[in-house]
């Protein structure tokens, strides 16, 4: 019988030691840069130490009482052999029949509590994971508005529970206005302890941090267009020109940085004219050919979207990692204005729309504008939005449209083409033109894991959306969009 317990002791070290094994092993299989650099990651990896180190602690005091409950057979055995000399064998073996029997018990109990553990993990799991089924994969025009949902639906919940864990160190950011949606305004990086790991070490301060998410659900509706009156021009022209799947990318921009190999420091998705790139001229646009029907030769190009999930690009200075996503669907719509008939366009205007720097500039010039397909009437202006499954997401920008009459471009890009005022009137001085509206639909990983390029100071703050656009439509195709506008057609 000593034998037996004896033998029992030494398969339970080699399992003990079995198990240290493995976790080093799997402690030492280290995830790829854009693993690291995944918003979810930052704000769940502090609830799992925490569970790692609670199942840590039950293990041990596990180990704890089993040495004790041997310690007291063995007093209790030595006990018996002094007194047990009216002892039979049969009484010997019925004690260790229940012996054995005790140690069953408590084995069963056990494996029963770590089968409720699995399951309540397993049952909040899915959980978090269930999203209100919602349709909209159709683009919509964000003027509409959709139905409410249910109260009862679930939401975008995933997110909720893991921003209160934020686990890396980061450099406080400045807090942003919220002026067009999210109920919180992002405030400083999250805090936690530091890091030994040189890929985490490189993500900790690069962004968005999970403070930059919001569920849509949780965002206010608002009307998103001004009120036409009866001199406004209601009409629509929607130019044609795919999604850039010949994936025309670069990081330049002509209109800001012209002649600057890298001037955004971030990739941009291009459509409409194929030439463009950091040294393109009025002439060499003129030139070249076109993704869009009737031939529309403008150029319209935007800072990619990327998952975060997934490795690609780790090794890019400017810190845009993950993999490049391509929108689902592109809409290039040209509206009126509110109060008044529109005038062409001259050829060659450009025109930008946003801030690439906004998270350091101010929101002065941001435009960015993120919503979720079903629920365009709800928009987030300093935060990406979290959408229920089936929802894609959806950047919005809209383009300055009253012109000054004179320039086709301007010292910062901006004077010589503004915005109308909150009633949709241009400025006196000014000249309504079609105004632009470029409205991206994506399809991106559940929770807080996708991110824009941008310069690596803004830290992927979605605050910094932007696009620019330059007209090289001919003169015949500028006039039908005006009539269309001006006429109330839908083109």
């Amino acid at each position: 019988m000593t034998s037996s317990r004896r033998m029992a002791a030494a398969m339970s070290a080699l399992a003990v030691v079995a198990s240290g094994l493995v976790s080093a092993a799997v402690i030492g299989v280290t995830p790829a840069r854009a693993d690291h650099c995944d918003p979810a990651e930052q704000a769940s990896q502090g609830q799992q130490q925490n569970n790692n180190r609670q199942r840590r602690n039950g293990d041990q005091q596990g180990q704890d009482d089993q040495q004790d409950q041997n310690q007291n057979q063995g007093q209790d055995q030595g006990q018996n052999q002094d007194q047990g000399q009216n002892q039979d064998q049969g009484q010997g073996q019925n004690d260790q029949q229940n012996g054995d029997q005790q140690q069953n018990d408590q084995q069963q109990g056990g494996d029963q509590q770590q089968g409720g553990d699995q399951q309540q993990g397993q049952d909040q799991q899915q959980n978090g994971d269930q999203q209100a089924p919602q349709g909209g994969a159709k683009l919509l025009d964000p003027a509409a508005s959709p139905e409410a949902a249910p109260e009862d639906e679930q939401t975008a919940s995933t997110f909720s529970r893991r921003r209160n864990n934020p686990t890396r160190t980061a450099t406080p950011v400045p807090t942003r206005n919220n002026p067009g949606g999210g109920n919180a305004s992002p405030t400083a990086s999250p805090s936690g302890s530091a890091t030994n790991d040189p890929d985490e070490a490189a993500c900790a301060d690069l962004g968005p941090f999970p403070e930059d998410f919001v569920d849509i659900r949780q965002v206010a509706p608002q009307r998103v267009n001004a009120r036409f009156n009866r001199n406004g021009s209601r009409g629509t022209f929607v130019s044609q020109c795919g999604r850039n799947e010949n994936k025309h990318n670069n990081p330049d921009n002509f209109i800001v940085a012209p002649g600057v190999s890298n001037g955004a420091h971030h990739l941009h998705d291009y459509v409409g004219n194929l030439s463009t790139d950091a040294f393109s001229t009025d002439e060499s646009l003129a030139g070249a050919g076109t993704t869009c029907r009737l031939g529309d030769k403008s150029t319209y190009f935007w800072p990619v979207l990327r998952n975060r999930k997934v490795d690609a690009n780790d090794n890019d200075p400017d810190g845009n990692v993950g993999q490049q996503l391509t929108a689902r669907a592109v809409q290039l719509q040209f509206r009126g204005n509110a109060s008044s008939r529109v005038v062409a366009m001259p050829r060659f205007l450009r025109i930008i729309t946003g801030d690439a720097k906004a998270a350091t500039n101010g929101p002065a010039n941001a435009k960015a504008a993120w919503s979720c397909t079903g629920f365009q009437n709800r928009i987030t202006t300093d935060k990406y939005p979290l959408c229920p499954r089936g929802s894609l997401v959806l950047r919005i920008l809209d383009f300055p449209s009253c012109w000054d009459g004179q320039n086709t471009d301007s010292a910062n890009h901006r004077t010589h083409v503004v915005f109308p005022d909150q009633n949709g009137a241009c400025p006196q001085g000014t000249r309504a033109v079609p105004q632009l509206r470029m409205t991206l639909a994506y399809s991106v990983p559940q929770g807080p894991s996708y991110a824009l390029d941008a310069f690596p100071e803004q830290k992927h703050n979605p605050v910094t959306d932007h696009a620019d656009f330059a007209n090289v439509m001919p003169d015949r195709l500028m006039q039908t969009v005006v009539s269309c506008i001006n006429r109330g057609r839908r083109c």
